[in-house]
C-alpha cells in the first residue's frame, strides 16, 4: 500500500444506487509527506481519525473476488488512507470455519486496492485490522474541539481539573475495524463469530448479524474496551452515502449496549473513539483508541 498510482484513483464505489466515492479518485498519484487529508483536515475545526475498510460490495458469490481499500475521514476530508503496510499489525478474517490471518490479501503493487477479498465458503466474515500507535499533537483549540466532538468527556475534564486545557494536545492513537462481508445468500444457521468479540482491544460487536436479522426494526451493539463491557463511549452511526453528520449517535449504557435503528439496504459505518490517561509519559497525555464497524446491502 506504500505505493499506487493512477489505477488506485481510478478505483470507486459504482455498485447501482450507491452515491460514488469521488473523493477517492482524487487523490494524488504518489505518497507524498503531507497528504490531501491531512491538509483538508488541518483547515477544519478538527483532525479526522475515523477509519474503516470499504469493500468496493459488501456481497458476494462464493469464490467471488472483491477489493477494497481503508477510508479515513468524514465528509468533505474523506480520503483513501495513506497508511504503510508495516503499519497494519493486525488483518485478519473470521468465518463459519474459523479465524484465519488475511495478511496475504494485503497489496503493495502500484494501483492495487489495499486488498483483495476472496472466500471459497457460504456465510458472514467479520474481516478485521488494527493498526500501530502513532503520536499526534494539536493546538489546544482544535485538541479540545476533537475532544468534545469525538464525546472524550474523560480528556476534556482532566484537562480542564489539571488546568491544561490551554496547552497543546499530545496523544498516542491508533486505529481498528471490522467490515462484515456477506458471501453468498444468508441462511438461517447461526453464526455466532458475528456477534462476540474477535480480540481487538476495542470493538464494536453487532449483537444480531445486521444480514440475517430479517425485519428486525432495531440494531443492538455492544462496544468492549480490553474484552470488558464499555459504559459512556459516544458511538455514532454514518450513512457511507453522505457521511458529513452521524444519522444517530448514543452513548453506550452500564453494559456497554447502544441500540440503533435497524438499516436494510445502503452502506454504514458505525464507530467509537475511547481515551485514557497516559501517566508519566513525556510524549503524551493520552492513549487514544479510535474502531470502526462496516457493513452494506445488494442494491433492491
Amino acid at each position: 500500500m506504500a505505493n499506487w498510482g493512477r489505477d488506485a484513483m481510478e478505483w470507486k464505489l459504482s455498485r447501482p444506487g450507491h452515491a460514488r466515492l469521488g473523493l477517492v479518485a482524487r487523490l494524488a498519484a504518489r505518497r507524498r509527506g503531507t497528504s490531501a487529508l491531512l491538509l483538508a483536515a488541518l483547515a477544519g475545526p478538527v483532525m479526522a481519525h475515523d477509519l474503516w475498510l470499504q469493500p468496493s460490495r459488501f456481497w458476494i458469490g462464493v469464490h467471488g473476488e472483491v477489493p477494497a481499500v481503508l477510508l479515513v475521514g468524514h465528509g468533505a476530508v474523506r480520503e483513501r488512507s495513506q497508511i504503510d503496510q508495516s503499519g497494519i499489525t493486525t488483518f485478519r478474517a473470521a468465518g463459519p470455519g474459523g479465524t484465519v490471518d488475511r495478511k496475504d490479501a494485503l497489496s503493495t503493487k502500484a494501483g492495487a486496492a489495499d486488498a483483495s477479498l476472496k472466500f471459497d465458503a457460504r456465510g458472514t466474515y467479520v474481516v478485521f485490522f488494527s493498526t500501530a500507535n502513532v503520536h499526534s499533537e494539536l493546538g489546544p483549540e482544535r485538541f479540545n474541539d476533537y475532544a468534545k466532538v469525538e464525546g472524550l468527556t474523560l480528556v476534556t475534564d482532566r484537562r480542564a481539573a489539571e488546568g491544561t486545557a490551554n496547552l497543546p494536545g499530545r496523544e498516542l492513537y491508533s486505529r481498528r475495524g471490522k467490515a462484515l462481508v456477506q458471501v453468498g445468500m444468508p441462511g438461517s444457521r447461526a453464526q455466532t463469530h458475528v456477534t462476540s468479540r474477535v480480540g481487538l482491544s476495542l470493538e464494536i460487536v453487532p449483537l444480531r448479524n445486521p444480514y440475517t436479522a430479517g425485519h428486525s426494526a432495531t440494531l443492538p451493539v455492544q462496544v468492549l474496551y480490553q474484552g470488558r463491557p464499555l459504559p459512556g463511549a459516544l458511538v455514532k452511526l454514518n450513512d457511507l452515502s453522505a457521511d458529513a453528520k452521524p444519522v444517530e449517535a448514543h452513548r453506550t449504557d452500564v453494559t456497554g449496549r447502544a441500540t440503533f435503528k435497524a438499516r436494510h439496504s445502503g452502506e454504514w459505518q458505525l464507530n467509537v473513539v475511547w481515551s485514557e490517561p497516559l501517566p508519566n509519559n513525556p510524549s503524551a497525555e493520552f492513549m487514544t483508541t479510535f474502531s470502526s464497524l462496516s457493513f452494506g446491502f445488494t442494491s433492491k
